[in-house]
């Protein structure tokens, strides 16, 4: 067995403890949760996401379709209600 040591802010810290004392877990069953979860997912065991809570490919495509739009690219006519509906009818 191994120790490992890190350095984590305090406020944290805390709130984790928290959530993990909530799972009947304490840090360091919970932290070596994370390293057997990792190992055998073979990376990490959850989706790294931003602050809106997309991925970095997910926020990477809005921002080129966004910039594609801008310049009026990859964009469709302004539909009117009844042409929209009738559009959402053909999906």
């Amino acid at each position: 067995m191994s120790n490992i040591q890190i350095r984590v802010d305090e406020k944290e810290k805390k709130a984790a403890k928290v959530i993990f004392e909530k799972l009947g877990l304490d840090m360091s069953s919970a932290i070596k949760l994370f390293l057997k979860q990792t190992t055998l997912r073979k990376g990490l065991p959850f989706l790294l996401t931003t602050e809106n809570g997309l991925t970095l490919e997910e926020e990477a495509e809005i921002i080129k379709a966004s910039s594609e739009a801008k310049r009026g690219k990859n964009v469709s006519n302004e539909l009117n209600k009844k042409e929209a509906v009738k559009y959402l009818k053909s999906l």
